[in-house]
């Protein structure tokens, strides 16, 4: 017989080593207004130092050309929310590699900024924003040791980027679904929680 209280509601399951690369998934219970089903790619991480991470997977009401009135005449690129620090800041995310110069490679296929001319540039070539770039305003941070503790308390599971071709594809709940698909069986009571416990 099935247990269904293990196979929904056990999500104190181990997972992997935090490290600028690394994914982070909420867990399905995780209510906060920032983090509720989301998927931060971790750019910064030290064991002794603050961590910084970009929410990947939330879109907010605002388009590209909303802040950048320059590129009102060109196509709506959405921007999403990295998180509640500096949300004054735009972020980028992309797959260009070299040919956004000074872009950093936070994982093997994924890079973070880059001179803003450039990526600029590229957009106003026509060349192809889905997949390839992605925009965020605000960041998630950590203070030292913060993480750890949230890592101990179960909050988030912690995995390898499974590829990136897809990262800078899809988004919401669907995009948390297909991150804790690629988790693994042993997760696969987070994708069947109901949405509120306590109202069973």
């Amino acid at each position: 017989m099935i247990n269904y209280d293990n196979v929904l509601f056990n999500i104190d399951i181990s997972s992997g080593t935090p490290h600028a690369g690394a994914l982070l998934v909420a867990e399905p219970f995780l209510r906060d207004e920032y983090f509720r089903h989301s998927v931060i790619c971790l750019i910064e991480h030290g064991q002794d130092t603050t961590s910084m991470g970009i929410v990947l997977n939330h879109p907010t009401h605002h388009t590209l050309s909303d802040l950048i009135p320059s590129l009102e005449d060109m196509e709506a690129i959405t921007v999403y929310c990295g998180g509640p620090v500096a949300t004054d800041r735009l972020y980028f995310l992309h797959s260009l590699g070299d040919i956004i110069p000074g872009a950093s490679e936070v994982a093997p296929g994924l890079w973070i900024g880059g001179e803003f001319e450039a990526m600029l540039g590229y957009i106003r070539s026509g060349y192809p924003i889905e997949g390839k770039l992605r925009f965020f305003i605000g960041y998630s941070g950590w203070d030292r040791h913060q993480l750890a503790g949230e890592l101990k308390d179960k909050v988030w599971a912690v995995t390898e980027i499974p590829s990136t071709a897809n990262m800078l594809e899809g988004d919401g709940d669907a995009y948390w679904h297909r991150s804790v698909r690629a988790l693994g069986d042993r997760f696969r009571g987070w994708r069947f929680h109901p949405q509120n416990p306590h109202a069973n």
